[in-house]
């Protein structure tokens, strides 16, 4: 039995799961294999079950075998990016295929539907995914994959996973659920009726700021799956040697990471609710939140992300963001360092509401991130 089959913790699978000594040196930590492409056998096979760098990677199989684990799911495929991931699984679609995504569903992925696929003859609808009766009018005949996000970027809407899940199957389609800002940590989609969990593993998993990728993990075999497949080695979009070990090595402290993380933006999204600035909170963990009750029965915990809406306009949430010492005004999330943007500047034509900040809470102290705050916020 391996060692991480021992435990369904994933305090412990993160430890363990894709990792083994190595044979030739004894080394805990694994090498990184930088090679591009592997010597054949005499007889013109591949004994040790590689070929070419794009096709295959001992530290991309261990992260795809750490990413199933986590996700409970029964395999992975990697990526560049999580926008990568997101692509290539729309790719597996045909032409006359239909798509479910949420209203408030990331606005790459809303270019990519619109700019991209819709003109190659995918078409899609964009619907509340939060109302199960909207979900269920927009379902049609050809309805091939429903796509959400729960909690959403940067909406922090939760949809029900189970209840999607059943709607979906019912259509004959099939359900991926981003689940990003969750992390396998808070939230496992597949264990729910997802039929793929999508993330960009550049925020949480990887953990500190400093890589760049994408997964997709399938619950059971399918055809799409195995078109995504195939999507990722003849494209190529792949992540290199280096940020597979890098996101790895990030993965063994992410349990840690995201509560910590998750515990301190209560706190932050509570104090909020109480300041005389801010008009809103968006953080499932609150009362009050339209989705906390279906968080609270899919979720083990909330996650580090929140938005606020600011009393006034977008000059004013700028002005917030501006004044901020400790927190960093930059794109992203889930790294150690706090971070805070105004998103209606980078979602152009979106629904995000011009007074709104998202910040993504890091490692720092929670009196030393409120008091930052505080002082940004005064007037």
């Amino acid at each position: 039995m391996s060692a991480e089959a021992m435990s369904t913790s994933p305090d412990t699978q993160v430890i363990h799961s894709g990792r083994q000594i190595d044979p030739a040196t004894g080394a805990i930590t694994a090498p990184i294999h930088l090679s591009t492409t592997f010597e054949r056998g005499a007889d013109g096979s591949y004994p040790q079950g590689y070929i070419y760098g794009r096709s295959g990677n001992p530290n991309r199989d261990a992260l795809e075998t750490a990413l199933t684990t986590l996700e409970q799911g029964c395999a992975t495929a990697t990526f560049a990016s999580g926008s990568a991931a997101t692509f290539s699984l729309l790719q597996t679609l045909g032409p006359a295929d239909h798509v479910i995504a949420p209203q408030s569903v990331y606005f790459g992925v809303q270019q990519m539907l619109s700019q991209i696929f819709a003109p190659w003859g995918l078409s899609y609808t964009l619907v509340d995914t939060t109302d199960l009766t909207a979900v269920a009018e927009t379902l049609r005949p050809n309805t091939r994959l429903v796509l959400i996000e729960t909690p959403s970027n940067p909406q922090l809407a939760v949809t029900d996973i189970r209840a999607i899940a059943a709607l979906t199957h019912q259509a004959n389609a099939y359900l991926a659920c981003d689940n990003t800002i969750a992390s396998p940590v808070l939230q496992t989609p597949l264990t729910l009726g997802a039929d793929f969990a999508i993330h960009a593993t550049t925020k949480y998993l990887a953990g500190h700021g400093d890589v760049i990728g994408g997964a997709v993990v399938t619950r059971v075999p399918n055809p799409l799956f195995d078109q995504l497949r195939l999507i990722q080695t003849i494209g190529g979009t792949v992540p290199s040697p280096f940020d597979c070990w890098l996101t790895l090595r990030g993965l063994q402290t992410l349990p840690l990471r995201v509560r910590a993380q998750a515990q301190v933006a209560q706190a932050i999204a509570t104090w909020l609710t109480e300041h005389p600035a801010i008009e809103r909170v968006l953080y499932p963990g609150l009362p009050d939140h339209p989705g906390h009750s279906v968080a609270q029965g899919q979720m083990q915990g909330y996650g580090g992300l929140l938005s606020f809406l600011v009393k006034g306009d977008q000059a004013t949430a700028m002005g917030v963001a501006a004044k901020t010492r400790l927190i960093a005004r930059a794109t992203s999330f889930g790294s150690p360092h706090s971070t805070i943007e105004h998103r209606a500047s980078i979602e152009k034509g979106t629904q995000t509401a011009p007074n709104l900040l998202r910040l993504s809470i890091g490692l720092e102290h929670k009196d030393d991130l409120i008091a930052d705050l505080e002082q940004a916020l005064e007037r």
